[in-house]
């Protein structure tokens, strides 16, 4: 399954709501996946998701502009 290496989000089953006849009637399912991303955490190249990439982006620049 694809995940992300930081903060474990997967993949989720959801399901398509249709309306009929004034019900709403859940029909399909299906699989919605996390947007990964290669990116180097520690020296070694991980799949991470983009919402832990740009707070990292957000953590190593607070960092350089402290020093």
């Amino acid at each position: 399954m694809r995940q992300c290496k930081l903060c474990l989000k997967g993949s989720v089953i959801r399901g398509k709501r249709k309306l009929l006849r004034g019900h709403y009637n859940p029909t399909t399912k299906f699989r919605r996946y996390p947007n990964l991303q290669y990116a180097k955490v520690d020296g070694i190249r991980t799949l991470i998701c983009t919402q832990c990439l740009r707070t990292m982006s957000k953590k190593t620049a607070a960092a350089s502009a402290k020093s």
